[in-house]
């Protein structure tokens, strides 16, 4: 049986922090010497390897080969010095591909299965603040899951411009699912759309040559995220913890060389810790994590243009 048969999965945010403070910090090392793409559009693209795929705390696998290839398409609409600074929209696609129990070792017997897309509108104001929208359809070419709608809104500060080299970045994401069904398009395959909110702060720090990165984050239900059936299948009833887990990790990414005519690359390495909730451990349990943590490794290439 299919570890996401009662579930479902979304981009990895140890994954895109990995790849945005990557190219943010191989950006601001290099722009300087030389830019070869000084236009409005900014391509961004990573492919990593993982021990462990956990979306939002959610076993999903943990078994062999695991994959994450990502791309993302940003362009700068706008920017200006009045109380908008800046607009921008990125499309990107993320997936994971495993051999493991949901994927080629599965009753499917196919490697891809995740494929995401998603779509941003961001808007950035004075002293570094954003405020950033994100529709998101998740769903699976090997038919392990039903397909998740959602749409998220993400208040954030970039305090580079205060501290320098150090930033603390604070955080706060709000996400819905909608056009769901019982056990169809949600995370815990329950009974009603949940509402996923995330707060966090992503220390970093940056040299000319590497950069790191600790990020901490809470993931909480904001209602029926992480429901859990105590009753029967024939009289359900679903318990929703508000805390579903924490997560500390520590992030490290070293530049390629120079930026050249074919953009700015970096390698990429982090591990990160997770503890859950009563809860999402009673729904990893189902899932076949028989402990309330996990230690994720997670490593890789991307790049910039």
């Amino acid at each position: 049986m299919s570890i996401r048969s009662v579930t479902r999965s979304g981009i990895s945010l140890l994954s895109a922090a990995m790849l945005v403070l990557g190219m943010a910090s191989t950006a601001r090392a290099q722009a300087a010497a030389y830019d070869p793409n000084p236009g409005a559009l900014t391509i961004t693209g990573a492919t990593d390897f993982t021990n462990a795929y956990m979306f939002r705390g959610i076993r999903q696998e943990t078994e062999s080969l695991i994959m994450w290839p990502y791309f993302d398409l940003g362009i700068a609409a706008y920017s200006g010095d009045g109380a908008l600074k800046s607009v921008g929209v990125n499309f990107g696609t993320w997936n994971s591909l495993h051999h493991g129990p949901s994927g080629t070792n599965g009753p499917s017997a196919k490697f891809w299965y995740e494929s995401d897309f998603y779509t941003t509108l961001s808007l950035g104001f004075g002293k570094g603040f954003t405020f950033g929208t994100t529709y998101t359809a998740y769903t699976s070419p090997n038919n392990s899951f039903s397909t998740v709608k959602e749409i998220a809104f993400k208040l954030g500060e970039d305090d580079t411009g205060y501290l320098n080299k150090f930033a603390l970045k604070p955080y706060a994401l709000f996400a819905f699912e909608f056009d769901t069904a019982l056990n169809q398009g949600q995370a815990d395959g329950g009974a009603q759309s949940g509402t996923y909110i995330e707060l966090g702060i992503a220390p970093s720090y940056t040299w000319k040559t590497a950069s790191v990165s600790v990020p901490l984050k809470f993931g909480l239900s904001g209602g029926n995220y992480y429901e859990y059936n105590v009753g029967t299948s024939v009289t359900p009833v679903y318990e929703d913890d508000t805390f579903g887990y924490f997560s500390l990790a520590g992030i490290g990414t070293v530049p390629l060389g120079s930026t050249t005519k074919f953009g700015a690359w970096n390698v990429h390495g982090g591990i990160e810790y997770q503890k859950y909730g009563g809860t999402l451990k009673l729904i990893n349990e189902g899932l076949g994590l028989d402990h309330d943590y996990k230690v994720i490794y997670s490593g890789g290439i991307g790049f910039s243009y």
